[in-house]
């Protein structure tokens, strides 16, 4: 049977972004934000909840790869604030994880190649995202930067509570396309978290290599190895050759 999808990693794969969230600003500007929902927080409370939360999540997580959700851990400092009603603080929780998302971030661009070969790649193969993100963010740096409309299917981890190399994000990508998973090629620029966890699902590999993630585990090889976005084309031409002949 023949290659019918082409799946991809999202951050350091399509989108070249850089955040640091140890910026004091950060902290401050939700602080500031915070008073006008009357939560009294200074900047170093506020960081130091943040992080505690998101540990002790951590903590309690029974997953091998465990998976934060920023909107929850807002939510909970909110619950521990007693602040605003339900439906107020679920808002709100998003908004805190997006202006803290926004101050951290430092750059958000494509790759070069990037909107022509997704644009080429669905004239023939049906795509997807696997990605280790937040629902809250991705999508929204998704469409500013116009790729969004070319993933119907969108498989992000913070809506599970685990991330890759878990094999379960593969394994739903393959059933939400209805194809096997030796007949998908997934597409991504860490060693372990992509190439390992795509293999371990039973799909092909094209590994790139960016200026981000893992560039090596164990013995670990793609199935093609692309020095830029360019190359993936090829690396899709050739696998789904090589998977013909077969």
């Amino acid at each position: 049977m023949s290659i019918r999808a082409v799946c991809f990693d999202l951050y350091g794969t399509l989108i070249n972004i850089e955040t640091n969230e140890d910026m004091e600003e950060i902290y401050r500007g939700i602080s500031h934000y915070l008073t006008y929902h009357r939560v009294f927080m200074n900047r170093r409370e506020v960081r130091e909840r943040y992080f505690a939360v998101m540990k002790e999540r951590k903590r309690q997580s029974t997953e091998r790869y465990p998976e934060i959700d920023v909107e929850a851990i807002w939510h909970t400092i909110l619950i521990q604030e007693n602040s605003k009603p339900l439906n107020g603080r679920e808002k709100l929780a998003k908004e805190l994880a997006r202006l803290h998302r926004g101050i951290s971030r430092t750059r958000l661009e494509r790759y070069e190649g990037v909107k022509r070969t997704l644009k080429s790649l669905q004239e023939q193969y049906q795509l997807a995202l696997i990605s280790d993100a937040q629902r809250c963010f991705a999508l929204p740096e998704m469409r500013a930067l116009n790729i969004k409309k070319y993933f119907d299917i969108r498989i992000i981890s913070g809506d599970y509570g685990y991330r890759k190399p878990d094999s379960r994000l593969f394994q739903m990508a393959a059933e939400q396309l209805e194809v096997a998973p030796h007949q998908a090629i997934y597409v991504g620029n860490d060693m372990f978290r992509d190439i390992y966890g795509a293999q371990q699902a039973g799909f092909k590999t094209i590994y790139i290599d960016s200026n981000q993630g893992s560039k090596s585990y164990n013995d670990i090889q793609p199935d093609y190895f692309a020095h830029d976005f360019y190359q993936v084309l090829d690396g899709v031409a050739f696998l789904a050759q090589k998977h013909a002949d077969n």
